[in-house]
């Protein structure tokens, strides 16, 4: 009998050493570097598209229970698309993957940023186009298979300024017509999704098409494919234009066109 608890022991013993191993190696296999976070707070000040009800939070409760310690709760509301959130592919692609379907996979990944920040200090309605793809590979290589792109239009300076960030601080329908933000072009979006393998895109501006545009089409073309984009990213200006990993998890609304996003970025260390 005591043969058998001797075994047992060694037997729970074994198995507890190779789990610490596992988890060890699942560790190991994490990147390591500075990690820099992407996402803005939620708040009174977030910034929602003209049209959308914007985040509310109420109190139900905050103080000391009749049992003596302290408890908080509370209770929010907002539309799926405004602070730093994901476009589902299914926001402008009927039977594509909506927020809870889109593959974690793709969602993680390593990262670039193209800069077109001059470009767009010149041009509050920049398009970004197939040449600046082009530009950053002819400096930095070809865009690689998985990558997630971000594209930096230093327009992030502006946020929360409703008026400087989006055009115009005006709220309802008649305010989308006065929307000026850089974004993508469609024929930039169409040669990403021809020629180049990404799995995801984002920027730093309210939407991946540009203020003015009327039949977004950059989001119709990279959502047909299952591209999700990131939208109202935070401290692109932190990043370097490679060398890092993205963490990119959105809330996860089961149907949902969109979602609250909390994004990092892991710079690798330098050896």
């Amino acid at each position: 009998m005591k043969r058998f608890g001797l075994l047992l022991s060694l037997a729970l013993l074994t198995g507890l050493a190779t789990s610490v191993v596992s988890a060890q190696s699942r560790t190991a296999g994490f990147p390591s570097g500075t990690i820099i976070d992407l996402s803005y707070s939620f708040d009174s000040s977030t910034v929602y598209w003209p049209t959308a009800e914007t985040f509310q939070l109420e109190k139900d409760f905050e103080g000391t229970t009749e049992q003596g310690y302290y408890y908080s709760a509370y209770r929010y509301s907002a539309a799926e698309h405004g602070g730093t959130h994901i476009d589902a592919p299914v926001h402008f692609a009927k039977g594509r993957n909506s927020a809870d379907q889109i593959p974690l996979e793709q969602l993680i990944g390593p990262g670039i940023v193209v800069d077109v920040t001059k470009q767009c200090e010149k041009n509050p309605d920049y398009l970004i186009t197939e040449s600046d793809f082009k530009n950053w590979e002819q400096r930095h290589g070809m865009i690689a298979a998985g990558a997630i792109v971000l594209l930096r239009t230093g327009f992030g300076k502006f946020y929360p300024d409703r008026k400087r960030y989006l055009g115009t601080d005006e709220r309802g329908a008649a305010a989308v017509a006065k929307l000026h933000f850089p974004g993508l072009h469609p024929d930039a979006a169409r040669w990403l999704t021809q020629n180049r393998k990404i799995k995801a895109i984002g920027l730093d501006t309210a939407s991946i098409d540009y203020g003015q545009s009327k039949l977004f089409e950059s989001h119709r073309t990279l959502f047909a494919k299952d591209i999700p984009a990131f939208e109202n990213v935070a401290n692109l200006d932190k990043l370097p234009n490679k060398g890092f990993s993205l963490i990119a998890l959105p809330m996860k609304i089961k149907g949902g066109s969109g979602g609250p996003l909390r994004i990092i970025a892991v710079i690798a260390d330098r050896k």
